[in-house]
């Protein structure tokens, strides 16, 4: 019989691995709760349901994971797949196609399908990861500059060719907080590797979005 992995670690858990786990919860919780709600808009729905979904997906992740270390969170590769199902089929498109995925991985999972993932070759993970990570930074042009843009197309030249229409609507302030915030992640490490350099630049572009 299958047991999540939390019943058994409860039976040896510490105090200082409460506190350990507690730390590292509010900062990753600090960090994701923002992430979940820009994947939310990225996939072209409203954020609260970004932040409804990290929680209660991150709530089951932990409850019933199979994992000591398991991880979930909001995941930047599913931005096309949503995006791509809720301008075709609707939030209600969208619903039907998370229970089909749950249902498909339950049936994977119960199949021992997972070994599978040894025999895709190395080429065609990084080209896939690639292209995501390509089509995600063209989903941020609009935010990171501040356009104007109504409707932004789905197709991906489409979308590059609203961008250099819409040049000239860029919203300067959103600019600089987008640059920082950049700069900010990517210089941080050197600083400190103990407080993630996304987290500091939330802090910082927090403080100055309420002061100015």
């Amino acid at each position: 019989m299958l047991y999540p992995k939390l019943f058994t670690t409860l039976k040896d858990y510490s105090k200082k691995q409460f506190m350990t786990d507690f730390v590292a919860g509010v900062v990753v919780g600090i960090v994701a709760i923002p992430l979940a709600i820009a994947f939310a808009i990225a996939s072209g729905v409203s954020p609260e349901k970004g932040l409804i979904t990290a929680i209660i997906a991150g709530l089951l992740i932990s409850a019933f994971g199979g994992s000591r270390v398991q991880i979930g969170g909001p995941t930047g590769a599913f931005v096309v797949i949503v995006y791509g199902i809720v301008q075709k089929y609707g939030i209600d498109g969208l619903i039907l196609a998370t229970m089909m995925a749950g249902v498909i991985l339950i049936i994977m999972g119960i199949m021992k399908l997972g070994v599978v993932i040894k025999f895709i070759p190395h080429s065609v993970i990084v080209g896939f990861t690639s292209g995501i990570a390509v089509i995600i930074f063209s989903s941020q042009i609009k935010d990171f500059l501040g356009l104007n843009i109504a409707a932004i197309p789905v197709e991906f030249l489409e979308k590059w060719s609203a961008f250099f229409q819409n040049i000239g609507t860029i919203n300067y302030s959103s600019f600089f907080l987008a640059l920082l915030s950049v700069l900010i992640i990517t210089a941080w490490p050197k600083i400190s590797r103990k407080i993630p350099g996304a987290l500091v630049a939330i802090v910082v572009t927090s403080i100055l979005t309420a002061f100015f």
